[in-house]
């Protein structure tokens, strides 16, 4: 997975959605909705190439650790918020460390300090690490651990997790830093709101692992490899909606809202054409 993550082809592509995209209308209707402290320490998964967290930043939220454990993508997303936000400082060795802080002072006027007067700029973390490495991040070795206020695992980032047991390992990290109350928006696709070419498509699926002839890169029944025209190969688990009620109980998160792209927002034609119809979720730590 992390190989594919770094190819030439998939790197470009993340960065072009980061670069020319960004958040999309849907995605900005349910950030604001749940993440109500623009001030709160947030943690997102799966950052990739830094789209919604230059997102993040510029609507306003100024406590961000962002991570993602593809190096060439978390090269990009520094490189897009050095480019984004004029006079951005690395800390030192930021090029070299994983866990390096960028301080990235916002384009418009940051809220001034009540004490000083003088503009506090957001502080924007971007980490190459995985879930097993957040316990080491400043909000969660706040007093009594668990000091992030929201987590994000954005475009279906929590699906190109191969594996059912490490999708649950992944919300159950996130949960152990964060605090109880703590918001968690994730998006999937949803395999039974699909056309009627791909529920037949599924029950050929359905048929093929009865029977004990599926693709043997696949490790459940969901599962698929999407492969585009410049060779580029990207992996995603395709759940039902009943799956992640279960995985979210039994991982720590209370389910708060669910409902499919469309019910949201009207995208554009290049969101559309970036990314197919999902399923936003929205759970509360428990």
């Amino acid at each position: 997975m992390r190989a594919d993550f770094n190819e030439p082809a998939v790197v470009v592509h993340y960065a072009r959605a980061a670069h020319f995209l960004g958040l999309w209308e849907s995605e900005r209707i349910m950030i604001q909705r749940f993440f109500t402290d623009a001030n709160a320490p947030l943690i997102e998964a799966g950052c990739g190439a830094g789209r919604v967290t230059l997102g993040l930043l510029q609507l306003g939220y100024r406590d961000i650790t962002a991570f993602d454990f593809a190096s060439e993508l978390v090269a990009q997303a520094r490189s897009l918020l050095a480019e984004r936000a004029p006079g951005a400082a690395k800390a030192p060795g930021a090029a070299k460390t994983p866990g390096a802080t960028t301080r990235v002072p916002r384009a418009e006027a940051a809220p001034r300090s009540p004490e000083s007067g003088v503009q506090s700029p957001p502080t924007i973390r971007v980490l190459r690490a995985d879930a097993t490495r957040l316990a080491r991040t400043p909000a969660a070795r706040a007093p009594g651990g668990g000091g992030y206020a929201g987590a994000l695992f954005m475009f279906n980032g929590l699906m190109q997790i191969p594996g059912r047991e490490n999708r649950l390992r992944a919300l159950r990290e996130l949960r152990a830093v964060c605090r109880a109350g703590a918001p968690l928006l994730f998006t999937t696709h949803d395999r039974e709101h699909c056309t009627a070419a791909e529920r037949i498509l599924w029950r050929m699926e359905s048929e093929r692992w009865a029977a004990g002839r599926q693709d043997p890169r696949l490790r459940e029944f969901g599962d698929r490899y999407f492969e585009d025209d410049t060779g580029g190969r990207t992996f995603m688990h395709l759940p039902a909606r009943a799956e992640i009620l279960a995985d979210l109980s039994v991982s720590g998160w209370a389910p708060a809202h669910d409902a499919l792209r469309n019910e949201i927002a009207r995208e554009s034609r290049a969101v559309r054409d970036f990314s197919d119809e999902c399923r936003f979720w929205a759970a509360v730590a428990k």
